[in-house]
């Protein structure tokens, strides 16, 4: 191959990959603009043209960077899911101790069920209507597994801090957090003042009972 032949190369791979980031970026933009109505109305009471016009931009433009609804909310959901986990493990990267670590932890989560309430909600209306629809199971398992495995990372590290090690699997463990969540999350939307303080207690608490280390026990 000639020189010119493969420069000619390299600059339709840098124009290709320019393009492919350019459509990347406005694919987050619009998910982004998007987010607000879906979050506030949910799944089954919004249409793909329902969420352009709330957005303020084109039914023509948001169908052509997301093939449908479906696309949109699973796009939506795991971007904001990604940054949770990694919340998450940079306090179990930073925590010394295993009680600083119980304390990053339901801090954490009691500061995102506050102020992500309405984006844990949306996850929650996937979740449930992968239950019905097959087109969301993939992407639904996709996240839960995510999720899964960091609580696993969250509740090795204290474990390890405590030098005690869990006494329940990580789908059991997973299984615990996400349900006394999800029921702070309907006492939070419900206008409960004290629904992040508990979450905080029970959190902390969780993490106890899962690695053999309450006092009640």
């Amino acid at each position: 191959m000639t020189r010119s032949a493969t420069t000619t190369g390299d600059r339709a791979d840098r124009i290709a990959r320019r393009q492919v980031d350019k459509f990347s970026e406005r694919r987050r933009e619009l998910a982004d603009a998007a987010l607000q109505t879906l979050s506030e109305l949910g799944y089954a009471r919004t249409s793909l043209r329902e969420i352009a016009q709330n957005a303020g931009f084109s039914h023509g433009v948001l169908h052509y960077y997301f093939h449908d609804k479906v696309d949109l909310i699973t796009y939506c959901v795991r971007r904001y899911k990604a940054v949770c986990v990694q919340r998450y493990d940079d306090v179990v990267t930073t925590a010394a101790t295993a009680t600083r670590l119980a304390e990053q932890f339901a801090v954490a989560m009691a500061a995102t069920l506050v102020e992500d309430a309405v984006m844990h909600r949306l996850w929650y209306d996937l979740r449930s209507q992968a239950l019905f629809e097959q087109s969301f199971r993939a992407d639904v398992t996709e996240i839960d597994a995510s999720l899964e495995r960091m609580i696993e990372r969250v509740v090795s590290r204290y474990a390890e801090l405590a030098g005690s090690p869990p006494v329940c699997g990580t789908a059991v463990a997973y299984a615990m957090f996400d349900g006394i969540f999800q029921q702070a999350l309907l006492r939070q939307l419900s206008g409960d003042p004290a629904a992040a303080a508990d979450l905080r207690t029970a959190v902390a608490e969780m993490l106890a009972i899962v690695t053999g280390t309450s006092k009640s026990l």
